[in-house]
């Protein structure tokens, strides 16, 4: 059987330097599908709409990578003074990208940002930054703190009866984290599934949909130290 066809959404990236910008996509998200079992196919942001559906046409599953803010204009809202930078070409395409795999029952699994605009894509909002609007004990931008990528720095509790829990085995997970963002008011359709001490959503799904599975952290970066994190990349190709 052939392997399985699975897009992953890239970033905008303004590098001091360069001539123009770039579209990009950091390696881990490749090797990890690569290790799972599938073929990775980078999909650049485009102006051009109708490409969403032509993606959709060719491949078996649909990864919602990481990557700056959401617009708050995407969800209604005014920016916040803290928010972070925006990649309105981006948000152009994946979000109707989202919303039209949803409609074919698309494997979907979205990761820290892909997770925010799958939340979006079907009418969820954001806390816009997280350091003023919920601010908490916990460091989401271990960045800051210069502990590498693939090093967890705190745990997330996962519902047993949930799918999130099936696939990595157990009801506690660590994790890293990297996000500015998070759900705040959660779409309709979308059931959290693990929450980190300090209440940020760190996991939900569809139980109306064949496979929809987000996440808040970045597992790509864990997948090759940590069995759990492998695993979820593995269960989603699984689906395919």
């Amino acid at each position: 059987m052939p392997r399985k066809l699975i897009g992953i959404t890239c970033e905008t990236t303004l590098k001091a330097g360069l001539e123009s910008a770039r579209q990009a996509l950091p390696r881990p998200y490749v090797w990890a599908i690569e290790k799972a079992g599938g073929v990775p196919i980078l999909l650049p942001a485009t102006t051009a709409i109708e490409n969403a559906e032509r993606y959709l046409s060719v491949l078996d599953g649909l990864l919602l990578s990481g990557g700056v803010d959401v617009d708050p204009a995407c969800y209604g809202e005014e920016p916040h003074p803290e928010l972070g930078r925006v990649d309105s070409d981006r948000d152009a395409i994946e979000i109707p990208l989202a919303q039209l795999a949803l409609a074919q029952d698309m494997p979907i699994f979205a990761i820290c940002r892909g997770i925010q605009v799958l939340n979006v894509a079907m009418g969820g909002t954001l806390y816009q930054d997280l350091p003023t609007q919920k601010p908490s004990h916990l460091q989401h931008q271990q960045r800051h703190d210069g502990v590498p990528r693939d090093t967890a720095t705190h745990t997330i509790r996962i519902e047993a009866a949930s799918r999130l829990a099936e696939i990595v085995g157990d009801t506690c997970m660590a994790t890293n984290s990297f996000h500015h963002q998070a759900l705040k008011a959660v779409a309709q359709g979308l059931v959290v599934t693990a929450h980190a001490e300090d209440g940020i959503i760190e996991g939900v799904e569809s139980t109306a949909h064949r496979y929809v599975l987000g996440v808040q952290f970045h597992p790509e970066e864990t997948a090759f130290v940590d069995e759990k994190s492998m695993r979820l990349f593995e269960a989603f190709v699984t689906a395919l």
